[in-house]
């Protein structure tokens, strides 16, 4: 078998490979790797413990000082809300309440990573 190349065939070959190769590696995002339930956790212990406890039950050492409580993620309006509802609320957090947004504090995968967490803490009934 032989391949004939003509003067544009090289030029067309390498603008796709890199098309292609682009592609995939912009599709790449954290959400495409199962989330760390470990690694959830620890950062549930850091930043989401305090408000929301440590059974997720909104009744952390610092919930009875704030005005409006934190979610409690065993009710059921909590346990009704889709990932990506969770998620864009940790991310932009809720206007005037104490849930601050975490954009630009944690990494999307971080995000992800906390909410497998929270959803194991509420399997769990913990």
């Amino acid at each position: 078998m032989q391949i004939v190349m003509t003067a544009g065939a090289p030029y067309s070959f390498v603008v796709l490979l890199v098309v292609t190769l682009a592609a995939a590696c912009s599709s790449a995002t954290a959400q495409d790797f199962p989330p760390d339930v470990t690694r959830g956790k620890a950062v549930y212990e850091r930043h989401c413990l305090a408000c929301h406890g440590h059974g997720g039950w909104g009744d952390g050492p610092d919930a009875a000082a704030l005005t409006v409580p934190p979610a409690n993620f065993h009710r059921f309006k909590s346990f009704l809300k889709s990932d990506e509802e969770l998620l864009r609320t940790i991310e932009h957090g809720i206007v005037f309440s104490p849930m601050h947004s975490w954009q630009g504090q944690l990494t999307e995968t971080e995000r992800v990573d906390v909410l497998a967490y929270i959803r194991l803490l509420v399997q769990q009934g913990r």
